[in-house]
């Protein structure tokens, strides 16, 4: 797949538009964000990456070489052993004398009130398949510490680095979505990723008076605007059925009688 210019420039604003997790100047479970200040608004890396995950990584690098003082060491360093794949490094950079490790994550992110007993327990990908807390683990326990295996410093000693000043970082953005027409209180994560809402297939008929559309999943990082090709309610039942019947959630964005334009998910549980 192709993409225009212009195409990935609305993607990367959309992701430049899209909110740190947590404040940076706090650490989260024990995870401190890397925010990059960059007045750039130009995507021009080169490669183009087709997952959406893949090219938020893509963004951020684009973000880091237009940073002053900001020296982009490595990329994606495949980290093997005995031809076995450990695990990959995002990237390795220099900035402001010292040197990081960045993981770069971007999610997307539901609130189920019925899970856990904290915050951090509720926030789920919109097929129930992942969720934060997974997330933070696995950052915790796999990708993080990797960079102090063995392999990994064959891997790197190229760039001759003193592993025991590394500074090990993160750069996580997220999109959350709330139930609909309800209000939650956030204690730890930043109220302002908030995008908006989520839907069950019983809440569908409310909106029956408006229009839908479904974007692909690169559209995800947009915000949600008029210019689309919006179809009628009766036609987006018999195409979300689809996903739902899949156990999938379809992001969407829905235009109410008023003009009102909104993104949400269809929830499929």
């Amino acid at each position: 797949m192709m993409f225009s210019k212009s195409q990935l420039q609305n993607y990367y604003e959309g992701y430049l538009q899209t909110k740190l997790l947590w404040n940076p100047q706090t650490t989260f479970c024990g995870l401190h964000q890397f925010q990059i200040d960059t007045e750039s608004q130009l995507y021009r890396h080169p490669k183009v990456r087709l997952r959406l995950g893949q090219l938020a990584e893509q963004f951020v690098f684009n973000q880091l070489e237009t940073l002053p003082s900001c020296d982009l060491l490595a990329e994606n360093i495949q980290i093997q052993h005995h031809k076995q794949t450990l695990g990959e490094l995002d990237a390795i950079l220099k900035y402001k004398a010292h040197s990081y490790h960045l993981e770069i994550v971007y999610k997307f992110y539901l609130y189920d009130e019925t899970l856990g007993t904290q915050e951090v327990d509720r926030w789920i990908g919109p097929n129930r398949n992942d969720s934060l807390l997974q997330k933070i683990n696995k950052l915790k326990n796999k990708q993080l510490p990797l960079l102090y295996s063995i392999p990994s410093k064959i891997a790197l000693q190229h760039l001759n680095l003193d592993f025991e000043t590394i500074r090990q970082v993160v750069n996580y953005k997220a999109q959350l979505y709330i139930p609909y027409q309800k209000s939650i209180t956030f204690e730890t994560i930043n109220k302002n990723c908030v995008e908006g809402f989520y839907i069950k297939r019983n809440q569908i008929a409310l909106f029956s008076d408006s229009e839908f559309y479904i974007p692909n999943k690169l559209e995800w990082f947009l915000k949600s605007h008029a210019n689309v090709d919006w179809c009628s309610y009766s036609h987006f039942i018999k195409e979300s059925e689809s996903y739902l019947s899949s156990k999938k959630s379809p992001l969407i964005w829905i235009k109410t009688s008023e003009n009102h334009i909104c993104k949400c998910f269809l929830v499929w549980w």
